[in-house]
């Protein structure tokens, strides 16, 4: 086991030398997937530490590959896993300003940048320093003194209960809602192509600066998917006796009562992903969902 980090200088800049692991936990082959993971990246010699759940998973030969120290002292963050993974990782890098590079070994993964299959060759990009960085908007969400960041979206919902929800919603203070529905989505240009999709609301160009509206099962047709700009500050609250769940990226839920007040903005903080070669938008999204449509 190592207790130190890995630079090296080409060309007078430093080059990645440390990365931290995240993989998803329910992979029934977890252990040699983090023994391939571990090994590719000892090839570009870049030193790599993981959660210590996966410690405890891997045998005595496959956890020497691993140093230990924290993610904060990392270069980058590695998602191994679906875009569910993805989000996990960005919630851990994004305060920190690090970049997160998506593998897919899920169903579908709209956010991550590589099939699992190019594993290799993507840790001796990371090594050759042949990648670019594409930022990402994120919304800032908040409850009294609770403040979550999402990339993806900010769910209300009715919970487990059989009945609906009403929301009362404003833009810089002029009243859009109130919807009467089973929930409200609001998502970032990247959430477009998760639950908001699935509601019904648009697919949008992550290079677009907005956030969307998307009521969930509307109980009028007059009740469309709003587009907003990032600069506005979403205000909403709930119209009834009835509580609701928010999640945040789903994530655990929390309670949502009447009387407090959610207030949504652009976050200060963006997420930072590893490109390996230039991405076309419409093309992941024609293949995804074709994908997941099978």
């Amino acid at each position: 086991m190592h207790d130190v980090l890995y630079y090296a200088l080409k060309g007078g800049v430093r080059i990645m030398r440390s990365v931290y692991i995240l993989m998803h936990q329910r992979k029934p082959d977890t252990g040699v997937l983090a023994r391939r993971v571990l090994e590719a990246l000892g090839e570009a010699h870049i030193a790599a530490s993981a959660e210590s759940w996966l410690w405890e998973r891997l045998d005595g030969g496959t956890r020497r590959l691993l140093s230990d120290f924290p993610p904060e002292r990392c270069e980058a963050v590695i998602s191994i896993g679906g875009d569910g993974t993805l989000l996990r990782a960005n919630a851990l890098a994004v305060r920190s300003g690090l970049p997160v590079l998506g593998i897919n070994v899920g169903r579908v993964g709209f956010l991550t940048e590589v099939e699992i299959d190019r594993l290799e060759e993507a840790c001796g990009r990371l090594a050759d320093d042949a990648y670019t960085l594409e930022e990402r908007m994120m919304l800032r969400a908040t409850v009294g003194e609770r403040e979550s960041l999402a990339l993806n979206d900010v769910v209300l919902s009715r919970g487990g209960y059989a009945r609906l929800i009403g929301v009362n919603v404003w833009v810089d203070g002029d009243q859009v809602g109130p919807f009467i529905a089973d929930g409200l989505i609001v998502s970032t240009p990247t959430g477009s192509t998760g639950y908001s999709l699935s509601a019904g609301g648009p697919l949008v160009c992550p290079e677009v600066e907005c956030m969307v509206l998307t009521p969930i099962c509307a109980h009028s047709l007059q009740h469309r998917p709003v587009i907003t700009s990032a600069a506005q500050t979403i205000t909403i609250e709930l119209d009834g006796d009835h509580d609701a769940m928010m999640a945040v990226d789903g994530r655990e839920p929390i309670r949502f009562s009447k009387g407090q007040t959610l207030t949504i903005t652009r976050s200060e903080h963006a997420a930072r992903f590893i490109r390996l070669g230039p991405k076309s938008f419409f093309n992941t999204i024609r293949i995804k969902l074709s994908e997941w449509s099978r």
